[in-house]
């Protein structure tokens, strides 16, 4: 029984998300973009209760991709925090009725200074939407509370509009995945999105050696760096010309491998990095390819190396 109430309340939110893009008016929703894309200033969102708690989420989402935002409690703005809005800020006022009484002096200083108002509410005619430069209508009246009371699909459907607006902004400002790195320095995604520059490991920790040398001093190098590979380089130019793993040994083995060049045992033209290779785009080629380590290299010649580990 509890089961299928949970499904119906997830088909009665998809049914109020198909609505929405259903209803959703090109050009409201395309002026709300350009006023959010030319905005100067600060992009301020307020509401109050489940609307409050979304529209912070959606003033996060915002900052997160390099469009300076915050969130300010109605409350709060009545007593002093007025004092955050400028002349160069616009802001996203958030109520399913669009008479959220707490909003009233907000809507009045904001027309006072002349800053853009955009709305998103499920009531045309209300008196938030009459006050608004930009309206952007959720679809009402179909909660999945059975009682509609407690707001449901009409929160998810703002939060779904917030997502909307915020990618599209990101997309009309080209913000890339270096500009993300910026902001999210911190966490899993922050080292992923480092570059293996970063990360490699430098100068002396680097396997290395000439290609005149034989196998048993490449063991010995990798050996001793402890990476389970050795580059070898080309004796003129000091350019890397192959590699030598583990693996490669033990296919090789024979009586006088230890004797043996390295150039006869090795992997010609391996695989390799430039240093501003982002962190994730090495592991997907890591993974790919079945390689546990790769060197980076600028015009042939390797500046470092980067193992699997040093990634996870």
């Amino acid at each position: 029984m509890t089961f299928s109430i949970g499904q119906d309340v997830i088909d009665i939110e998809i049914k109020a998300l198909n609505l929405l893009k259903k209803s959703i008016r090109k050009s409201q929703f395309e002026k709300a973009v350009n006023c959010l894309y030319k905005t100067s200033g600060k992009i301020i969102i307020s509401g109050i209760g489940k609307s409050g708690h979304i529209g912070s989420k959606i003033s996060s989402t915002l900052s997160s991709i390099g469009s300076s935002s915050i969130f300010l409690h109605p409350s709060e703005a009545n007593h002093g925090d007025l004092g955050m809005i400028t002349r160069k800020d616009c802001i996203i006022l958030i109520s399913n009725s669009g008479e959220s009484s707490e909003l009233l002096n907000l809507i009045l200083f904001c027309k006072k200074i002349n800053i853009p108002i955009i709305s998103i509410t499920s009531e045309e005619k209300s008196t938030l939407a009459r006050q608004s430069s930009t309206i952007l209508l959720i679809p009402k009246n179909v909660e999945a509370c059975p009682l509609e009371l407690a707001p449901t699909s009409s929160t998810t459907c703002t939060l779904v509009l917030g997502d909307a607006l915020a990618i599209a902004l990101l997309r009309k400002r080209k913000f890339t995945s270096k500009d993300f790195l910026k902001l999210h320095p911190g966490g899993k995604l922050g080292r992923l999105l480092l570059k293996v520059g970063d990360i490699m490991k430098t100068q002396r920790l680097i396997p290395l050696i000439k290609q005149d040398k034989n196998v048993s001093e490449a063991i010995l190098e990798m050996t001793s760096k402890g990476q389970g590979c050795v580059g070898v380089l080309s004796k003129k130019h000091s350019s890397l010309i192959g590699i030598i793993t583990d693996g490669d040994l033990r296919r090789f083995m024979s009586k006088n491998l230890l004797e043996k060049n390295v150039t006869e045992i090795m992997t010609k033209n391996p695989k390799t990095l430039s240093p501003d290779t982002l962190v994730n785009e090495a592991l997907k080629l890591m993974n790919n390819q079945s390689i546990t380590n790769c060197f980076i290299t600028k015009k042939k010649k390797p500046i470092g190396i980067i193992h699997l580990h040093d990634i996870l």
